[in-house]
């Protein structure tokens, strides 16, 4: 099937009419990707930086949920893979069945949800207190994020005025969602 999207608005429905989709191509996915979806230019420019293609995609995944935060939701899957999801979906099916308590995580995830808890972290600020307080290498700290998101007991804000990911709760964010588990 040849690449279709090539606007916000062709991803938008990319994703409302998949349910699910990843950002960028995962092999072991069950869900489509806008990657591999998107019909624009893979070449990158003499002048060096981005294809239009990954520029594209990358902004779709902040812009998307910004934009349309009743409609959109972006977070990790089971696995790691970022996603965008359709709320709806995401609402009767992906949060009640992936949500699992921070009490039920490993240590460290669950130290740096009590950084979150207390207040909103920049994933640098956050990366760098943690190594030196907790003692955590890079690598340590990324697993741990990624297991609070795919948890679904943190979300990166949708506030645009943010341009690098902050870090909420969850429950900050979606109450409504929060309230129902």
């Amino acid at each position: 099937m040849k690449p279709t999207i090539t606007t916000l608005e062709d991803a938008c429905e990319f994703i409302l009419e998949n349910k699910v989709c990843t950002i960028f191509g995962s092999k072991n996915s069950p869900y489509p990707s806008l990657w591999d979806n998107t019909d624009l230019s893979d070449k990158k420019p003499d002048e060096g930086g981005w294809s239009p293609r990954v520029m594209a995609i990358w902004r779709w995944k902040t812009e998307i949920p910004q934009t349309f935060p009743d409609e959109f939701f972006y977070g990790k899957v089971p696995g790691g893979d970022a996603v965008l999801m359709e709320m709806e979906y995401f609402r009767s099916e992906h949060y009640p069945r992936h949500h699992k308590p921070v009490s039920g995580l490993d240590e460290l995830p669950q130290q740096l949800y009590e950084y979150i808890l207390t207040d909103p972290w920049y994933t640098g600020d956050l990366r760098r207190t943690a190594m030196i307080d907790l003692g955590c290498t890079k690598s340590r700290f990324d697993t741990a994020l990624k297991k609070l998101q795919i948890s679904l007991n943190i979300v990166r804000s949708n506030d645009p005025i943010h341009e690098n990911d902050l870090w909420l709760p969850f429950h900050d964010q979606y109450p409504e969602i929060a309230g129902r588990v």
